[in-house]
């Protein structure tokens, strides 16, 4: 079996967890098979508009944290995200979720993703948008605590044919709220 740095690595339904010092149990059996289930529900979710069954997938005071439309606490925050803002600006979601990883010492899941979705909004209707970036899920049991993603919004944006002061503008607000980081700190101030 391949070792990995803390510990031995497994493969199970395709998904890689990693067990620091724990010997094989359980729990990491069950997490395999709740890991991909559960980023296959907030995937549909999203792709059905349900802001609800999204909602449900998250603690009481999960989070969210969107690139594009900022942080979201809450079920009620969650579900009015989806419903009101993803669905108010496109439709017709894909979401599909590839090389799931695991790791239960800390309760954190990590998975590759490539994203679509077409615009209907005024400036840019019918325009598909596709992209790819990564999740970082931490779960509490078997429900998401905190949410937060990366990709390059450039990307996605210069396909909407906006202009590109407002592309600009889009990107500077996303680098000062991403800077006000305090990990980001020793990587500015050099």
């Amino acid at each position: 079996m391949p070792r990995c740095r803390g510990g031995v690595k497994t493969e199970q339904n395709g998904i890689r967890i990693r067990f620091g010092a724990h010997k094989r149990s359980d729990k990491a059996s069950s997490m395999s098979d709740l890991f991909p289930a559960l980023l296959h529900r907030l995937t549909k979710s999203v792709e059905i508009g349900d802001g609800t069954s999204l909602a449900a997938l998250f603690t009481l005071g999960g989070s969210y944290d969107d690139t594009f439309y900022g942080l979201f606490k809450g079920r009620d925050a969650i579900a009015d995200m989806l419903e009101n803002r993803f669905w108010r600006d496109a439709e017709d979601f894909l979401w599909d979720m590839f090389e799931p990883v695991f790791d239960i010492g800390t309760g954190t899941g990590y998975a590759r993703w490539v994203f679509s979705y077409t615009s209907v909004m005024d400036d840019s209707s019918g325009k598909r948008v596709a992209f790819e970036g990564m999740s970082q899920f931490r779960l509490e049991g078997d429900l998401i605590r905190e949410y937060r993603e990366v990709f390059s919004a450039g990307i996605a944006l210069a396909q909407l044919d906006m202009a590109s002061e407002r592309i600009d503008n889009i990107l500077r607000r996303q680098f000062r709220n991403l800077s006000a980081n305090p990990e980001w700190d020793r990587h500015l101030r050099r």
